[in-house]
């Protein structure tokens, strides 16, 4: 038991990477969501569309679109920007039917205030609709979240080092504590991701956590 000790450094290393390739592309991936769920929400008819077409993107199989990237990018096989993107378009697949939802929630007689009170277009999505869908968006995030720290250790297929080189080189070294560093470790970042997005969520609304007050 004498692994993980020896190199820690290692797999400390290995989890800095493992979070930059799944923490990207789940902030780049909620930054496009955030319009095209708007857009699904506000227009009627565009919904099936955006909503079936990005869902799409998430059967794509994973090991598949990460071989897939150089080939449309023009960038290196081992290039982590292969895998950055690939993450973002499944991060996208899974948001947008999630933001929709989320403006979707917000009561009727709320947004009717709010347009009574002068908000009106991107004013009241900002400033009304969007911090009211929080919770739900959160909700999502947190699945896209984890999902991410789990695709990412599939790229250690290629080549990719993160921590599903762990898992890799655990099964083929028959290596049993290697093997169980890196499911650990990908469990611990899984939970961490999960954490700081309910933290965020529970910070932007405030309102929750005083009616719960008594």
């Amino acid at each position: 038991m004498t692994w993980l000790p020896d190199n820690l450094g290692t797999v400390a290393h290995l989890a800095g990477a493992h979070t930059v390739l799944a923490g990207v592309p789940l902030l780049v991936g909620l930054a496009l969501a955030l319009p095209l769920g708007w857009l699904a929400h506000s227009r009627e008819r565009w919904r099936p569309v955006l909503v079936a077409g990005t869902g799409l993107l998430y059967t794509i199989p994973s090991l598949a679109l990460f071989v897939l990237m150089p080939i449309l990018l023009g960038t290196r096989i081992l290039d982590p920007v292969n895998v950055v993107v690939a993450m973002t378009l499944y991060t996208i697949a899974l948001l947008v039917r999630t933001v929709a939802d989320g403006l979707d929630s917000v009561p009727e007689h709320v947004t009717a205030a709010a347009t009574a009170m002068g908000y009106g277009g991107l004013a009241r999505t900002l400033r009304i609709d969007l911090p009211l869908a929080v919770p739900v968006i959160a909700a999502g995030l947190r699945v896209a979240a984890v999902s991410n720290v789990s695709i990412v250790s599939v790229a250690s297929l290629i080549g990719v080092q993160q921590l599903g080189v762990l898992l890799t080189d655990g099964y083929g070294r028959n290596f049993p504590e290697e093997l169980w560093v890196g499911i650990v470790s990908c469990l611990l970042l899984a939970l961490a991701f999960d954490l700081v997005v309910v933290v965020t969520a529970r910070l932007l609304t405030p309102w929750t956590r005083a009616g719960g007050v008594r």
